[in-house]
C-alpha cells in the first residue's frame, strides 16, 4: 500500500525546483497545526512518540519513588518516613500512614503499584511505544504510521489508564494490594475499591498496546521505502516487529481475564473464586465453581512474553548504538534476526515455569523446564553477536555507547541467574525469595533501562537538533552502574538465605535477633543488608538528577548539531532534516544498501547510508 495524499502530505519536491521554497501541491510547509493539534491531539508519529516518552519517564520516576518508600519500610519497619511522613498521613489518611509511617496495607499497595507502574506504565511505553513510534517510521522510510488516528487513540488510552491507576490511591481502602500479578482469590477479597480501578486501568493499557501493535505491524509491512527488503531492515525494526506480534497475541487473554476478575469484584460472579472459599475464618458467600489457577494461567500467558516485550526493543537499541560506535557491521545480522523470531515464538510456551508451586504434574513441569532452557539459546546468540561486534571495531566511547556496553553484562547476569529458576527443583526453594527480585531487576533495571538511556542519548540530537552534555552523561552512567549493583546484588545472597519478598517488616520476624532459637532463622548479616540497600537506593535516585537536568537543559541550550547525521550513521532515520518535519522526508528514498555498511573498503567515508546510490549491481543485490 502506497501513502496517498489523503493519508499523508506528499514528499517535498527537490529544492532546485524553486529557489524561493515554493512547492507544488500541498507540501510540508502547508501544514500549520495550532497548539492543540500539534502537541495534544497530534496524529504525527513523532509527537506521539515524544508524548509516550515524556509520560513514561514521569511514571518511571514515580514508580522509583514508591520503591524508595518501600525500602525505608523494609530497613526501618514502622518508623515514620523522614520529611514525607506527615504528607503521607495527610494525603492517604491515618489508617494507611499512621503517624507518618507505612502500614502493612500501604506497603502492599506500594508494592502492587510499583510493579504495575514500572512495567505497564513505564518500561513498555518507553521501550516499545515511544522509541518505536518515533524511530521505526523514520528507519523504514515511511512518512508516518499506517493508521495515524489509531496511533493517537493508542496514546489516549495509555494516558487514561495511567490516570485511573493513580486515582486508585485515593479511593476507599486505597490502591490495589494483591501485587502486580493480582492473584485470585486474594484480589477479590481484599476490602478496597482500588482493585477494581487497577483492573479498569489494565483494560485501558492493554487496549492501548493492542492498537499500537496492529499499527506497528501494518506500518512495517506496508510502508517500507522502495528497496527496503526484509533483510535490509535495521535490527531495531525487527525487534519492534516481533514485539508487536507478542503484544497482539499475548495481551488479549489478560484483557479478558481482567474483565472476568472485575466481574468477580463488582458483580459477585465467581470466574476465579472456588467453592467453599474461606474469608476471615468463615466460608465466603460466593457461588463458587471458579478456578484461581485459571487466572494464573491467563496472567502468565502474558506475563512471560511480557519479559520479551521489555527486553527485545532494548536489544534493538543496543544493536544500533554498538554498530554505530564500533564503525563496523553487526556480527551475524541474520543470526540476530532468526534468533529474535525464535524468541518471539518460544515466549508463548514457557509461561508455566512461574507456576511450579501450584503442584503441576512431573511431565508438564518437565515440558516447561525444557522450553525454558531452549529459549535461553537464542538470547545467548543475540548477546554473543553483540559482544563479537565489538571485536576489531574502532570503538568510540560516548554516553550512548557506555550505556549500551553496560547493558551487556547486566543483562547477562539477569539471564544467567534466571536459569536455576527454570528448573522446578531449584525454583521450589528460590520461589518468592529476594533471589527472584534480584534476577528480574537485573534484566529490567540495569538491563533494559540502561538500553533505554542509551537510546535517549543516541536519538536526542535527531529529535531536538542539540547534543546532551557528555560530561554529565558519563556521571549519570557511572553513578547509575555503581549503585544499581549495590542495590540488587545483595538480594541474591538474601534470597539464597531464604529471605522472603512481599514482607512489609523486612522479614524481621524471621530473623535470629527476633527468634534466636528458630531453625534457619535469618542471620544478622542478611538483615543488615537492608540498611545498606536503602542508602544505595537513595544514592541511585540522586544519580538520576544529572540526567533530568541534562535532558531539559539540553533541549534549548545543548550544543547544536553540525549536520543531520552527527553520529555518522547509515540508517534512514539519520537521512531526514533535523528535527524531522511533518512527513519526515524531503523526497522519496530508494534503499540500495544494508543497514550496517560501515567501513566499506573503497568508500570515502566510513559509513554508507542506506539511501546512497548503488555502487555496483553485485553489491546492491546482496
Amino acid at each position: 500500500m502506497q501513502p496517498t495524499v489523503e493519508q499523508f502530505p506528499p514528499f517535498r519536491e527537490a529544492p532546485h525546483h524553486d529557489a524561493h521554497g515554493g512547492h507544488e501541491g500541498h507540501g510540508h510547509d502547508d501544514y500549520h497545526p495550532n497548539f492543540w493539534q500539534k502537541y495534544i491531539f497530534s496524529t504525527d508519529h513523532k509527537v506521539i512518540g515524544i508524548q509516550y516518552g515524556f509520560v513514561a519517564l514521569c511514571f518511571l520516576l514515580f514508580g522509583f519513588f514508591l520503591m524508595m518508600l518501600m525500602r525505608w519500610q523494609i530497613a526501618h519497619p514502622q518508623q515514620p518516613v523522614p520529611f514525607l511522613g506527615p504528607l503521607l498521613e495527610k494525603v492517604l489518611g491515618e489508617t494507611m500512614a499512621p503517624h507518618g509511617s507505612i502500614s502493612p496495607e500501604l506497603y502492599n499497595s506500594f508494592g502492587a503499584m510499583h510493579g504495575t507502574i514500572m512495567v505497564f506504565l513505564g518500561v513498555v511505553p518507553l521501550a516499545f511505544a515511544a522509541f518505536g513510534n518515533y524511530v521505526v517510521p523514520l528507519m523504514i522510510g515511511a512518512p508516518d504510521m499506517t493508521f495515524p488516528r489509531v496511533n493517537m487513540a493508542s496514546f489516549d488510552a495509555f494516558f487514561l489508564g495511567g490516570v485511573v491507576m493513580l486515582a486508585s490511591f485515593f479511593v476507599p481502602g486505597g490502591a490495589a494490594q494483591a501485587g502486580w500479578t493480582s492473584y485470585s482469590p486474594l484480589a477479590s477479597t481484599i476490602p478496597t475499591h482500588g482493585q477494581a480501578f487497577w483492573l479498569a486501568g489494565m483494560v485501558l493499557l492493554i487496549t492501548s498496546s493492542l492498537l499500537g501493535a496492529v499499527n506497528f505491524i501494518a506500518t512495517i509491512i506496508q510502508l517500507r521505502a522502495p528497496g527496503m527488503t526484509w533483510m535490509r531492515l535495521p535490527f531495531f525494526v525487527w525487534a519492534q516487529f516481533v514485539t508487536a506480534f507478542i503484544l497482539l497475541l499475548a495481551f488479549p487473554p489478560l484483557e479478558a481475564a481482567s474483565v472476568l476478575q472485575l466481574m468477580d469484584n463488582v458483580a459477585h460472579t465467581s470466574f476465579f473464586l472456588p467453592t467453599g472459599l474461606a474469608i476471615g475464618g468463615t466460608v465466603g458467600s460466593v457461588s463458587g465453581g471458579g478456578s484461581p489457577l485459571l487466572w494464573q494461567h491467563l496472567f502468565w500467558f502474558l506475563g512471560h512474553p511480557e519479559v520479551y516485550v521489555l527486553i527485545l526493543p532494548a536489544m534493538g537499541i543496543v544493536a544500533e548504538v554498538i554498530a554505530n560506535n564500533t564503525r563496523k557491521p553487526l556480527w551475524g545480522y541474520k543470526s540476530l534476526v532468526y534468533s529474535v523470531l525464535f524468541v518471539g515464538f518460544l515466549s508463548f510456551i514457557v509461561w508455566a515455569h512461574h507456576m511450579y508451586m501450584t503442584g503441576m504434574g512431573q511431565k508438564i513441569a518437565t515440558f516447561f523446564q525444557a522450553t525454558t532452557m531452549i529459549i535461553s539459546i537464542p538470547s545467548v546468540i543475540i548477546l554473543t553477536c553483540m559482544f563479537l561486534s565489538l571485536w576489531g571495531g574502532r570503538i568510540r566511547i560516548n554516553t550512548p555507547m557506555l550505556f549500551a556496553l553496560g547493558f551487556l553484562p547486566m543483562f547477562g547476569i539477569g539471564g544467567l541467574t534466571g536459569l536455576p529458576l527454570g528448573l522446578a527443583a531449584a525454583d521450589l526453594y528460590l520461589h518468592d525469595t529476594y533471589y527472584i527480585i534480584a534476577h528480574f531487576h537485573y534484566v529490567v533495571a540495569p538491563g533494559t533501562i540502561f538500553a533505554l538511556f542509551a537510546g535517549i542519548y543516541f536519538w536526542f540530537p535527531k529529535i531536538t537538533g542539540r547534543m546532551m552534555n557528555e560530561f554529565w552523561g558519563r556521571v549519570h552512567f557511572w553513578c547509575s552502574l555503581t549503585f544499581m549493583n549495590v542495590v540488587f546484588m545483595p538480594m541474591f545472597y538474601q534470597g539464597i538465605k531464604g529471605m522472603l519478598r512481599r514482607m512489609s517488616d523486612g522479614a524481621v520476624n524471621y530473623s535470629a535477633a527476633r527468634v534466636p532459637n528458630a531453625i534457619d532463622a535469618l542471620p544478622g548479616s542478611v538483615m543488615e543488608l537492608n540498611g545498606w540497600i536503602l542508602w544505595a537506593v537513595i544514592a541511585l535516585g540522586i544519580s538520576q538528577i544529572p540526567f533530568i537536568i541534562n535532558l531539559f537543559w539540553s533541549i534549548n541550550h545543548g550544543e547544536k548539531v553540525k549536520s543531520d547525521n552527527p553520529w555518522g550513521a547509515t540508517t534512514l532515520d539519520w537521512q531526514t532534516p533535523t528535527p524531522p518535519p511533518h512527513g519526515n522526508f524531503e523526497h522519496e528514498l530508494h534503499v540500495a544498501h544494508g543497514p550496517y555498511e560501515y567501513s566499506v573498503p573503497g568508500e570515502k567515508e566510513d559509513f554508507t547510508p542506506q539511501s546512497s546510490p548503488p555502487i555496483n549491481p553485485a553489491k546492491t543485490s546482496a
